[in-house]
């Protein structure tokens, strides 16, 4: 039997008690990015379960791309990673100021 090593911690104790581990992110072959699986990509990123570098190796993302998933959910919460919320979260020289219709 063959034990796979790997860099980094195999948990983590997030901030309300819970703890977060490798088992609880999403399949490397995720292709549809509901808003919980960014959520949890972007905790496990945030809380040092893996480095930024690994879940963009992982997952296929650019940089720009998780950089927003932990803009988002950093200024907003998880609510804003969902895709039919992009227009009301999104960041730009326009919605300074401006309220909602």
């Amino acid at each position: 039997m063959y034990i796979r090593r790997i860099k980094g911690p195999h948990s983590v104790s997030l901030p309300d008690g819970t703890v977060m581990t490798r088992a609880d992110l999403p399949a490397p072959e995720t292709r549809r990015w509901v808003a919980s699986r960014k959520a949890a990509v972007v905790r496990a990123v945030d809380h040092g379960l893996i480095t930024e570098a690994e879940a963009r190796e992982t997952w296929g993302l650019s940089v720009e791309e998780l950089a927003g998933w932990r803009r988002a959910a950093g200024r907003f919460g998880v609510a804003a990673l969902r895709a039919t919320a992009v227009q009301r979260y999104r960041e730009g020289p326009s919605d300074a100021g401006e309220s909602e219709n």
